[in-house]
């Protein structure tokens, strides 16, 4: 499961995004309730939650049920952070590792970065993020992305390159270009502009598509958030990702043109989807929790509600290991043999 749960203090300090709801569906007491209750429902065997600033509420609610926890605060004046837990009966933490963006000038986001052992066998990289929510600082949040897939990357690699989980809330639309980086591994920025990169404000831009003269031209700071290199106008990131969602048939009515929900957040400013579950090589997703119809978002008006608890909803998927020994034949003409299967589900042991 990955959930950004919308911090309380966040939810007190913006009002102006939840002007119509209800006060007693935006007080703490009562998202709390429904948070673990969310969470409890679903059971999964781990949780990647962003905009956490009151983790030990939300350990507390969810340790009866086997979770064990973590918690990484932003720096600076911000409360929040994000978060991971798992059914410790099940799963090891091997290691444990962040990222503070603060630390290469992106910010004050932080990422976790976790190896996870399944009952004694199958390992897997499990990064957790919450990207800079600016809508014009494409450069930024190409930069964050970058740093989390190269570390998970070397993680990744540490342990005899196992599979990775990429989760969290990007504050990036499906068709968006930063959408794009992470579905190709890489991005010519100098056909864009900064400003729209993410594809959450693209207002009153239209001009720069259609006058020429008029073409974003890039600082070398922001180059050098978004590549790493002032003097280098591609990002590129080591990972071949797929996303879970848009990899399985759904609801036609309930996905975009990606296979993406159409919205997994709605508050005053924003419908859309910015929440995503990537994966690599060596895993396999076989199912997903499917949202929301938009209309019944919509007739909402805004979340939280009294039955919703945060103004984001959770994204669930689950994931089997592959073990496919025919990719590694080069011979085409070899019988190739079907993969095994060892499910990461809380229905039962693995299987």
């Amino acid at each position: 499961m990955s959930y950004n749960i919308l911090a309380d203090y966040n939810a007190r300090n913006h009002p102006d995004l939840y002007r119509d709801v209800p006060w007693d569906a935006m007080r703490w007491d009562s998202r709390r309730r429904l948070i673990i209750r969310e969470i409890r429902h679903w059971d999964p065997d781990l949780v990647c939650l962003q905009e956490v600033d009151r983790f030990q509420d939300i350990a507390a609610g969810i340790k009866s049920r086997g979770y064990e926890g973590i918690f990484q605060r932003r720096t600076g004046d911000t409360r929040d952070g994000c978060a991971m837990f798992w059914k410790s009966k099940r799963l090891h933490l091997l290691e444990e590792d962040s990222i503070d963006f603060s630390e290469f000038d992106l910010r004050n986001n932080v990422a976790q970065i976790c190896v996870f052992e399944l009952n004694g066998a199958h390992k897997l990289v499990l990064g957790n993020i919450h990207v800079l929510f600016n809508p014009k600082r494409g450069d930024v949040k190409l930069g964050q992305i970058r740093l989390l897939t190269e570390k998970a990357n070397a993680l990744a690699e540490k342990w005899d390159k196992i599979p990775i989980v990429l989760a969290g809330d990007f504050n990036s639309t499906p068709d968006s270009a930063i959408y794009k980086f992470l579905t190709t591994m890489k991005l010519n920025i100098s056909l864009h502009d900064r400003r729209q990169l993410s594809g959450l404000d693209s207002s009153g831009f239209d001009l720069y598509e259609l006058c020429s003269s008029l073409k974003y031209q890039w600082s070398d700071e922001e180059v050098r958030n978004a590549t790493g290199y002032s003097n280098i106008m591609v990002a590129e990131h080591p990972l071949k990702l797929s996303s879970s969602y848009a990899n399985l048939k759904g609801n036609s009515n309930n996905r975009d043109l990606h296979g993406e929900p159409l919205a997994t957040s709605f508050h005053k400013k924003f419908l859309g989807t910015v929440d995503y579950l990537w994966y690599t090589h060596g895993l396999e997703c076989s199912k997903v929790l499917d949202t929301f119809p938009i209309g019944v978002l919509r007739r909402t008006r805004c979340l939280p509600t009294r039955e919703i608890g945060s103004d984001h909803l959770p994204i669930i998927a689950e994931f089997a290991f592959t073990e496919d020994d025919s990719e590694k034949d080069d011979d085409p003409e070899q019988e190739v043999r079907t993969g095994q299967h060892v499910y990461l589900s809380s229905d039962g042991e693995s299987r």
